[in-house]
């Protein structure tokens, strides 16, 4: 675990917020998890018809939870969040590492822990180019579209079936759009996604067939496509738009939109986001910031933001939330970890951390109270969340 000496400026802004991120308060002091009455809860500030969630690992919930003496982590997870992503253990690696083998171990542990806590919980994914078994991948470069089909549709209705009633969004297909900076520009990933290679003559009807499969295991969870550089209105998101539409005029059960909005102080933020969520909004889908967090270029051999890197960030995440409350639709917003301490950033992008909405230590950042603050003010006079 990647451990720092907090600097001044983090420890002035942590003891600016009155709200906690997490501690016993005299309304919940008699009740381990969740508690409305606790008002420092980002769930509890939230508008009814928007779940405020964030990414974990199942490992976390399978180390000796207990409700009456949680961990650290897990209080935080509880107070403050009303959604539940599994951050890996959905994918396929995780719950179908064999042809005939599926093991839900990990992620009905998500599960589990959410119900204990009065959460929803986001499924992800069922249709990805990347965490794939090695028997997928070998295998993936002689399949027919049908064997390829046969596949992905035990793997949907046997996933999708065995959490029945227990997903409130799937995000069925992940990343399937490749980037401009790719070679040939932005298209269906028919290279690298084993399935969509496969079906590379009709890549949408294979698409399609994966909504009506994943609607007819759970016909009550909302689809979502969910992709990175999504954010705004781009060559991107122009493809996905064009796709949702040829998926809905096929009749596919197309529910939601997903913007992953990992964002990095290394570019710049893109207003258009707000725009973008209307139009997929227009089309009758629900839209979501699925994966929020906003990572900072670190000097070599410093671990801190400066004060201006901070008041950005901070920035970043407001506008995001910001975005998603004024659009009727957006039905989640998903910061992807809530604590440096578990961040997947500084593996990834090195030379980039602090990305999340509190330290290693969970203590919570200038981020985490603009979000609580915005979540305040979404009042009818404001937005027209509530009513």
């Amino acid at each position: 675990m990647r451990r720092s000496t907090r600097s001044l400026l983090v420890a002035t802004a942590a003891a600016a917020l009155v709200l906690p991120l997490c501690g016993v308060t005299a309304a919940n002091a008699d009740t381990p998890s969740f508690s409305n009455a606790d008002k420092s809860a980002l769930r509890n500030q939230a508008p009814v018809d928007l779940a405020i969630g964030t990414a974990a690992w199942g490992e976390q919930m399978l180390t000796d939870y207990d409700p009456a003496a949680p961990t650290e982590f897990q209080d935080v997870l509880s107070r403050q969040f009303s959604s539940v992503t599994p951050e890996n253990d959905m994918k396929w690696d995780a719950v179908h590492p064999a042809p005939d083998v599926y093991d839900f171990a990990s992620a009905d542990a998500v599960v589990a822990f959410a119900k204990a806590n009065h959460q929803k919980v986001r499924g992800h994914t069922l249709l990805w180019h990347s965490q794939n078994p090695a028997w997928v991948t070998e295998a993936s470069g002689t399949w027919t579209c049908d064997q390829a089909k046969d596949v992905l549709e035990d793997h949907i209705r046997t996933v999708v079936g065995h959490f029945k009633g227990e997903i409130y969004e799937w995000d069925v297909a992940n990343e399937i759009f490749k980037d401009t900076w790719d070679a040939g520009g932005v298209s269906l990933r028919t290279d690298r996604n084993p399935f969509l290679k496969a079906c590379a003559d009709d890549p949408v009807g294979l698409l399609a067939d994966a909504f009506t499969w994943a609607h007819e295991a759970d016909p009550d969870a909302v689809l979502f496509l969910n992709d990175y550089n999504a954010e705004g209105i781009n060559e991107k998101t122009d493809a996905y738009y064009d796709l949702a539409q040829q998926l809905l005029d096929r009749g596919a059960p197309l529910g939601g939109f997903g913007a992953q909005a990992h964002l990095s102080l290394l570019y710049g933020f893109d207003a258009s986001l707000q725009a973008n969520l209307e139009r997929f909004a227009a089309l009758g889908l629900k839209v979501a910031i699925t994966e929020a967090d906003v990572r900072i270029p670190l000097l070599d051999g410093e671990t801190e933001p400066t004060a201006e890197q901070v008041a950005t960030q901070t920035e970043r995440y407001q506008a995001l939330l910001q975005a998603c409350l004024n659009v009727t639709a957006c039905s989640s917003f998903t910061v992807w970890g809530f604590s440096d301490a578990h961040s997947w950033v500084p593996d990834v992008f090195p030379g980039e951390g602090w990305a999340t909405i509190s330290d290693e230590d969970y203590t919570p950042k200038p981020a985490f109270d603009a979000l609580l603050t915005s979540l305040k003010d979404a009042t009818p006079g404001v937005s027209p969340r509530r009513g």
